[in-house]
Order: C-alpha cells, then structure tokens, then sequence
C-alpha cells in the first residue's frame, strides 16, 4: 500500500509531467496519445476534406501498361507524360491498381495510404526513441502542426512516401546493426524513387566506418542486386530504354511547380550550368544530414518532395546548438514555404534562409565540429550519432 501511494505520489509531481514533456528518455506517452490522435485526424481527413487529383491517375494508367504486357519502358506512360520511375514503383502501384479496382476506388486508396502513414509514424517515433535526442513535446509539430504532409500521403496518393517508408524501416535496421537487411530495404526503396540516392553518400560513409572495405563491397552488391531482379523484365525488353526513364539524372522540372527557386527567373532557372552547380554542393555527410544538404540544393523542390526530409528535420535540428525558440521557429517558417501556393519570392526565400541556417548550425554542432566516436560498439547513442 505505501508503494502504491508512493508511485502515486510521483506520477502526481509537477516533475514527472515535466519530464513527460522535456525527457527524450520518457517519450512513449507522447507518441502513444499522438499516435492514436494521428488515427483519428487521417480518418477526419479522409472523410471531411476532398480528395485532389495530381499524379495518381497518371501513375496507375503507366502501371496498365504494364498489366496488358507491354515491359518496353519507352512505351509506358499517363497523362503527365513517360514514366520515370524504377521498377519497384511499377509493381507497388500495379498492387494498388488491382486493389483500388484498377485505381477507380480512390477512398480505398485513401485509407491504404493512411496505414502507410501511420505505420511510417511507428518505425519514425522508433528511430527517435533510439537516438534519445529530441524531447517528446516536439512531436507534436512533427504530426498534428504539419498539413502539408497529411496532403501528401492521403489527399494526393504521391509515391514519395512509399519510397520514403523503405528508408526509414532501412535507417531502423541500421541503428539495430542489422547492415545487410537494411542495404536491402534501402535498395527496395531507391527502386521506387530515386530520390532516395541523396542518403548514399552518407551511407557509403557508414558502411565504410562500420564493415571495413570488403564489408562495404559486399553490402554495395546488396544493393544492387534487387535494382537487376527488379527491373529484368524491363530490360530484357529495352535495357537502354529502361535505365534512360527510370533513371534519369536529367529531368527538367517544371518552373511553375517550384518550391525552392521562385526568387529566380526561369532562364536561369532551366539552366544547365546553374543545375550542375546545385549537384556539386551536394557534399559528403551522414544520412539525414547528406538528405538534407541534397535538398538544399536540389535542382527544383515540388511539394510532395516534403516528405523526403520532413521526418528528419526535427532529429537534425536538436541535433544543433541553436536556441530552442529558434529551432521551433524554424520548424514554423519551413512549414509556411512548404504550404504557400503558389510559391512566392518571398516564400522560397524563407526556404533557403531556413535551410542556410540550418546547414551552419549543423556544421558548427558539437557532434560535427567535436569529431565522432568511429567505433561500432559503443551501442546505440553511438550509431543515433553517425545515422543522423
């Protein structure tokens, strides 16, 4: 009985709200409330505000292609043009194309991307707990202060996030030191969009810290090998085909969709030159940071690309030495760029203001500028260091 009370006691103390809110260590009742608020908001969502047609018409008449036998990659395309993405797009989507009634049943599709959702917050809200870094009430910007990201998944059926889904399981492997499983997921991810070849470099980094030089080969050939199984059909039909659309490093994007350069003309814009000096920035640095650094300098951000570094920019910035205000303000002014259409001057300017402060606090954050531990045995802070 006096234990009781005692414990009673305790979870009464102004201290153990405290911690609550402010402990990385004690985040598990935040994520489990916002968990289950997250349910409830994706079913709201789904019921209450109108779905927008964008690309999900498109991506299931380039999968029909597939289905009525036709694998020459230069044949396949929707309404918004060639298809562009890897094989593993092709069979998740021709999956969902079966599923949603050959993509008629938009309100199915909706809740399949609402799982994915929250099965995407699970293993995100796991990565979190492992590295013990960002305190629980930052969560909450994470799910219920972000509409962009709601419209993604759910209001716009993008394949960014099914893509951006095998990353995270990928980075979950990693921090548990299961390399191999990891290198497999991340593969499965980059074959439905390649967006996800801005972690290489930071995963090159890892594996080459943590397995040697012949681990590094190894795990490289398990990356690759499902990129061949996957798209065999498609290049035993028209291999220069396939590899000239599903990865093509050269894509124009358009001007009007433009997040991040509306502050330019679109001469310079479309650009050659302009574009190659944008890639050459994109520097040597761990996962998330290379992800970010990638985005910085992407060629052109459209507004489903939110999702490539929305989950991780809350890990990098309390990764940071900049004032908590600050670092909350940022989260709001890059939530704002991210939701103004169509963009403005002023809008992707706060993008590149948000993102230049954010590279130079990362730069000079105790962590970089101290020098990491290299050794893969000091357990999980260690690799919540080297993985961010």
């Amino acid at each position: 009985m006096a234990a009781y009370a005692k414990r009673l006691r305790d979870t009464l103390s102004p201290s153990y709200w405290k911690r609550l809110i402010l402990d990385p260590r004690c985040s598990l009742p935040a994520l489990v409330m916002l968990f289950l608020a997250e349910v409830a908001v994706n079913i709201i969502v789904i019921l209450k505000i109108k779905y927008t047609e964008i690309d999900w018409v498109a991506y299931m008449q380039e999968v029909e292609g597939v289905a009525n036998g036709t694998y020459d990659y230069m044949q396949l395309k929707g309404d918004t043009g060639p298809l562009v993405y890897p094989a593993g797009f092709v069979y998740i989507f021709l999956g969902l194309y079966y599923i949603t009634e050959h993509g008629l049943n938009i309100r199915r599709g909706q809740y399949i991307f609402a799982a994915l959702y929250l099965l995407n917050i699970i293993i995100v809200f796991h990565i979190y707990r492992k590295t013990k870094k960002v305190p629980p009430y930052v969560f909450f910007f994470m799910c219920c202060a972000s509409y962009r990201i709601h419209s993604i998944y759910i209001l716009r059926l993008f394949n960014d996030p099914v893509a951006m889904f095998f990353l995270y399981v990928a980075v979950a492997f990693f921090l548990s030191n299961h390399w191999g499983i990891g290198c497999l997921l991340y593969s499965l991810g980059v074959s439905i969009k390649m967006n996800l070849l801005l972690f290489a470099p930071g995963l090159l980094i890892l594996l080459l810290v943590t397995q040697g030089t012949v681990g590094t080969v190894l795990h490289l050939i398990i990356c690759a090998v499902p990129q061949l199984l996957l798209g065999l059909p498609f290049l035993r039909e028209n291999p220069a085909g396939y590899i000239v659309r599903s990865f093509d490093f050269g894509r124009q994007f358009f001007y009007e969709w433009t997040v991040n350069w509306r502050l330019l003309p679109e001469e310079i814009f479309l650009n050659r030159t302009f574009q190659i000096s944008l890639l050459l920035c994109h520097i040597l640095l761990p996962l998330f940071t290379a992800n970010f650094i990638g985005m910085c300098f992407s060629r052109s951000l459209h507004y489903q690309f939110y999702v490539w570094y929305f989950h991780g920019l809350h890990l990098l910035l309390w990764s940071t030495s900049l004032p908590v205000v600050l670092r909350i303000l940022a989260l709001g002014l890059l939530e704002l760029s991210w939701n103004t259409y169509p963009s403005t001057v002023a809008s992707s300017s706060i993008l590149h203001v948000c993102h230049a402060v954010m590279l130079i606090a990362l730069w000079f954050s105790p962590e970089f500028s101290g020098g990491q531990r290299k050794d893969a045995s000091q357990g999980d802070a260690a690799y919540a260091r080297k993985i961010r």
